[in-house]
């Protein structure tokens, strides 16, 4: 059932209209407008994907994988970690179709949690403190059967992913390098330094670690022996014994990935989430370092003095009861990393002595300060000419203001000209998509209200909660 919600103007003037497609999906997380005009989507908490109808809302189940995990399906958990039953966050997160899908690629890339190893258990020999909530998070090819209409044969990409109760990243995009299709994967820092996981050990400085990173993937095995490494790249930038699928370092949570075609070439954004201000937009290069968590945001010095994140617990040593590293400065971080990439934008930069005195109040047990923040999660380029003065933008969704964040670009790709808000909502935004003709924008809305810290707000009150929302752009 497809519900009909008017029109709204937003505040370019442009004049849209809304549609409901579907409410009370469980959790959608990644939503893709395919090449056969339907929307795919992946269900997180349920570990299925949908391929649904636009116009009419019709939908089938193409797969269903929630027998692949080892812990129960989320309506058998309670809302709460602390009980021993183990939550990751997100679930069934990424999904990537392969562009020759209708022809000779009918192959589809998810990628999902499927194993607890346990909470609070010793790390690898690296760090003595490294407790936290530990999963395994793996990336599956799956080919498409267009008469059955359902995904099979899951075939294990990579399955050494690590996987948390707080910041998981988990989005999967398909981009050319050198005229080649590769599949990129973004993985937090798995919310090492704060909150339930204050003891567990940041490794998102160290290439050998995949936490924190964004790894790089062959669509296909390559003609390596070894079928781990056959996946893997010859010519990642870590890739100096083989099996290192690290591609970028130094993230925090990146839980967007898109691409646009710029001067023949296609570069790719990620959106990230910073700690208390400095949610970012990165461009991603292949051997850069993005700083985290000794650089949040810009090198501009306001973490002078504080770190990556706090808690208000008193049982681990450090300024900060934390294992994220103390920020002496950021500017001489910055140019002490090999590499060090600063990001296209930051968000809220707030000030020293505000991010203190947030910092401060935390560690003294009393009640989180709201702070200014996006908490940014899916974006996606817009590089059509339907919607007047939108060619070479970025679409950004908010987990915490619930709207979708414009950014013009420049022609190359890599300076801001314009920030706008659209389609605001009392709703936590998930993700979005375009539609192949650049008319209609495609939005998909969190269902509950699971959340790692106090990142956000999903109003109970809400309507549209599990909600796929289309707008149709008017002239």
């Amino acid at each position: 059932m497809v519900f009909t919600a008017g029109y709204a103007q937003e505040a370019g003037g442009e004049k849209f209209e809304k549609r409901i497609i579907a409410k009370g999906t469980s959790d959608p997380w990644e939503i893709v407008f395919g090449p056969d005009q339907h929307l795919w989507v992946t269900e997180s908490k349920d570990y299925r994907v949908l391929r649904i109808e636009p116009a009419s809302g019709s939908k089938d189940v193409l797969i269903d994988l929630s027998s692949e995990k080892s812990f129960p399906n989320y309506d058998q958990l309670s809302d709460s970690i602390d009980g021993g039953k183990p939550m990751p966050q997100g679930g069934l997160m990424g999904m990537a179709l392969h562009p020759g899908l209708l022809h000779e690629k009918p192959f589809v890339y998810l990628a999902f949690v499927y194993d607890f190893e346990g909470k609070d258990r010793p790390g690898d020999g690296q760090d003595p403190r490294d407790h936290g909530y530990h999963f395994k998070t793996k990336i599956v090819r799956c080919t498409y059967n267009f008469q059955s209409r359902k995904l099979e044969n899951p075939e294990t990409i990579c399955d050494k992913i690590s996987g948390s109760n707080d910041h998981n990243g988990g989005r999967l995009l398909i981009s050319k390098v050198n005229g080649k299709d590769y599949l990129f994967y973004s993985v937090g820092d798995m919310g090492a330094g704060q909150f339930k996981n204050a003891g567990r050990a940041n490794h998102a400085q160290e290439t050998d670690v995949y936490e924190g990173k964004v790894l790089r993937f062959n669509t296909e095995p390559d003609k390596d022996t070894d079928r781990d490494d056959a996946w893997i790249p010859d010519d990642n930038p870590f890739n100096r014994r083989r099996q290192n699928a690290v591609w970028s370092l130094g993230h925090r949570n990146p839980q967007g990935l898109a691409a646009m075609q710029v001067n023949g070439s296609e570069v790719i954004y990620s959106s990230e989430h910073g700690p208390f201000s400095d949610d970012e937009i990165n461009i991603i290069k292949g051997g850069r370092n993005y700083g985290h968590p000794l650089v949040i945001g810009y090198a501009d010095g306001n973490y002078d003095g504080l770190s990556a994140g706090v808690t208000d617990k008193d049982s681990l040593p450090g300024k900060w009861n934390t294992t994220y590293p103390f920020i002496t400065s950021e500017k001489q971080n910055a140019g002490k990393l090999k590499n060090f990439e600063p990001p296209l934008k930051s968000f809220y930069p707030t000030d020293n002595k505000q991010l203190l005195s947030f910092a401060d109040t935390i560690r003294a047990g009393k009640k989180s300060p709201d702070w200014p923040s996006l908490a940014p999660s899916g974006i996606d380029t817009y590089p059509y000419d339907a919607i007047p003065g939108w060619k070479n933008s970025l679409l950004i969704t908010s987990l915490k203001q619930g709207k979708i964040v414009r950014i013009k670009l420049d022609a190359g790709g890599t300076r801001v000209q314009e920030e706008k808000d659209y389609f605001t909502n009392k709703v936590r935004y998930r993700d979005v998509a375009v539609s192949a003709d650049g008319t209609k924008i495609y939005l998909i809305t969190d269902k509950s209200a699971v959340t790692s810290g106090p990142s956000g707000e999903n109003p109970e009150e809400s309507k549209e909660q599990g909600a796929i929302i289309e707008f149709t752009y008017k002239p």
